[in-house]
Parts: structure tokens; C-alpha cells; sequence
């Protein structure tokens, strides 16, 4: 080493590798969260028409996700992100049954979304897998809770008319479910609901664990979710 230049002190060296070391974690959890976001939110909106018109398509389509998922756990650069996949095809398939096949009973949503949990929740207090099982549970209990104020509001019987009527009178439906939305029973619903959506959202963000932040990522996006749809609700 040059003279005058001083020696780097073992601490600082230690100290400069923590700070590395912290901000390399935060990017990757960052990144699963958001990566759990964008396959809760982005989806839906390329899945349901697809469902529709093509059904089988859609649920052969799960081979795919799962395939793509078992490829990337065997890398191990790239584990984490099979591990959010394979948790990611568990919503697909239940999305692609119920919207293919069941979408006119709202009563069946939540039950064939929740097909997955006889498999997820033997394995879920090993280490193994954790990404993509608490992935699944963050959407499922979005979607529970979203179902919920549907049950509570009395939107049911409007959820059945949209899906057994034609896209014309889709607007004056609509317009109706929004009416028994803008109520002091509908509102304080739907502000309790927010507020717990929020709190289960972001308290996992405060530990350190990958799949704590892949599970607020799912259930926060549930929020963005549902005010796309108000907003297009809004519009019609």
C-alpha cells in the first residue's frame, strides 16, 4: 500500500460487508414482494377473459407455471423465485375452475379458491418452500376478506346477475351494487376491511423473512385489486 494511505481497520471492513450485506437483503425481499404484487394484481386482468373464452387453455396453463416453477428451484440463483411460482400456480388453477366453469355461483369462489390448502398447510412449518405457501395463503386470505364484504353488503345477488347477464346491461348493474356500496352499512364495511387488509398487509413487512414480505405483498395487492374494479365499476 502507498505511505500516507491508512490501512482499512478490520471493524470498518466488517461494517462496510454489513451494510452490503443489509442492503442486498432489503433488494431481495423488495423484489419478492413485488413480484407477489404483480402475480395477485396483473394476472386477473389477463386471466379472466382468457378464462372465458378459453377455459381448458387456462387451466393447462398451470402445467406451465408449475413446470417453469420446478426448473427455477433447481438452480439454486433463482430457487426463490420457482418456490413464488409454484405457489403462484395454486391460484391459477383455482382461478381457472372457478372463473371457467362456476363464476355464476358466488357461494363456490371461496372454497375452490382455497382447493390448495390441503396441500399447503401439512408443509408449512418447514423451512422448505415457505415463499410460495405463504404467497397462496396472502391471496387467499385477500380473497377471503374481499368475499366477505360481498356477504356482508348483500352483493351477492348483484355478482349473479353481472355473470348471468350481457355485456350491455353489465353498466346498470353496476351502477346498482355501487348504490348499496355508497351506504353508511357499505362504507364502514368497507373501511373496516381496508384497515385490517392494511395491518395484515404490513405487519409482516417488519420481520426479516422472504415469505413474510411474499405474504403482505399478496394481501396488500388484494387492495389494488379491488379498487381497479371499483374504479372500473365507477366508469361503466
Amino acid at each position: 500500500m502507498p505511505s500516507g494511505l491508512p490501512a482499512a481497520l478490520p471493524s470498518d471492513l466488517a461494517a462496510e460487508s454489513q451494510v452490503a450485506e443489509r442492503q442486498a437483503d432489503y433488494t431481495t425481499h423488495l423484489a419478492v414482494f413485488s413480484a407477489s404484487v404483480f402475480l395477485v394484481s396483473v394476472p386477473v386482468f389477463f386471466q379472466a377473459p382468457l378464462v372465458q373464452l378459453f377455459p381448458w387453455l387456462s387451466l393447462g396453463m398451470t402445467l406451465l407455471w408449475v413446470g417453469l416453477g420446478l426448473s427455477l428451484l433447481r438452480q439454486p440463483t433463482t430457487k426463490l423465485w420457482g418456490d413464488l411460482l409454484i405457489g403462484f400456480a395454486w391460484t391459477w388453477l383455482a382461478g381457472s375452475i372457478y372463473w371457467g366453469w362456476l363464476r355464476w355461483e358466488p357461494f363456490y369462489h371461496l372454497p375452490v379458491e382455497a382447493l390448495g390448502l390441503p396441500f399447503i398447510l401439512p408443509g408449512l412449518h418447514r423451512a422448505k418452500h415457505k415463499i410460495g405457501r405463504w404467497f397462496y395463503l396472502g391471496s387467499l386470505l385477500g380473497t377471503a376478506i374481499t368475499d366477505l364484504y360481498f356477504y356482508l353488503v348483500d352483493l351477492v345477488p348483484y355478482w349473479r346477475q353481472l355473470m348471468q347477464s350481457d355485456a350491455s346491461a353489465a353498466g346498470t348493474i353496476l351502477q346498482a351494487a355501487l348504490h348499496q356500496m355508497y351506504t353508511p352499512w357499505g362504507g364502514g364495511f368497507a373501511l373496516l376491511l381496508v384497515g385490517l387488509l392494511v395491518m395484515l398487509g404490513f405487519a409482516p413487512l417488519r420481520l426479516r423473512s422472504l415469505h413474510g414480505w411474499s405474504f403482505g405483498g399478496a394481501i396488500l395487492s388484494t387492495l389494488l385489486v379491488d379498487g381497479l374494479f371499483w374504479l372500473a365499476a365507477t366508469a361503466a
